[in-house]
């Protein structure tokens, strides 16, 4: 192999991963029961960002396993729960949400991750507002 080739091969797998623009982003949900009195903003980190895929025009050519359509995902995460205000005795007043600490960039698990981009805003409150920072 020529040492272009090698040079070429190597800055292509470093400017692969720097250009892989995934992190640990702010993001507010807003969290309400109907029984409860309040809407709840709560303050999170999510992974979002940009990820290198591989989408050939020649997909009936290709192997599946060549294909990639990678998504910034949790790498690791902890669970916090928070308190929603106003809720009756017999409700359970508790809210637990995933809390990013670092992403990476890969498959789509859909066990913790919603991973189809909604057309519907669904994120608001209906309730009066309650700011939680976590």
């Amino acid at each position: 192999m020529s040492p272009f080739l090698v040079m070429s091969l190597l800055f292509g797998l470093v400017f692969g991963q720097t250009a892989s623009l995934c992190a640990p982003s702010e993001y507010t949900i807003h969290v309400e029961k109907r029984e409860c009195a309040y809407c709840l903003a709560i303050n999170t980190t999510i992974c979002a960002g940009f990820c290198m895929t591989r989408d050939s025009n020649g997909k009936k050519l290709l192997l599946k396993s060549a294909l990639s359509q990678n998504v910034c995902t949790y790498k690791e995460m902890l669970y916090q729960t928070a308190l929603i205000p106003g809720c009756p005795r017999h409700t359970i007043p508790y809210y637990s949400y995933p809390v990013a600490v670092s992403c990476k960039c890969g498959k789509c698990n859909t066990d913790y991750s919603d991973c189809v981009r909604e057309k519907v805003r669904t994120n608001y409150c209906t309730k009066p507002q309650k700011l939680c920072n976590m």
